[in-house]
């Protein structure tokens, strides 16, 4: 899974399986659904995140629990935080 911010659209965008997206369903004015070629829910786009998640756009932050490892990354770098 990954998750990404984006800080300018103020909109969050969930990668839950690969890639291509078969279609798209809304299911309010500022959330949709891309499903798969097989059906399944490949991801899920939030728009006025900072509204919705209650996110700071100048600061987002996000806590994630019960995870063997996180990847972390800022820009093109990532780093691997072991879970403790």
């Amino acid at each position: 899974m990954k998750l990404r911010y984006d800080q300018k659209a103020d909109a969050v965008y969930i990668t839950l399986r690969g890639h291509g997206v078969d279609h798209t369903v809304r299911i309010g004015p500022d959330i949709a659904i891309d499903y798969g070629p097989d059906g399944e829910v490949h991801g899920i786009e939030i728009l006025a995140a900072s509204e919705h998640l209650g996110l700071r756009p100048d600061k987002p932050e996000v806590i994630l629990e019960h995870l063997q490892g996180i990847s972390v990354a800022n820009g093109d770098d990532y780093h691997l935080i072991p879970a403790a």
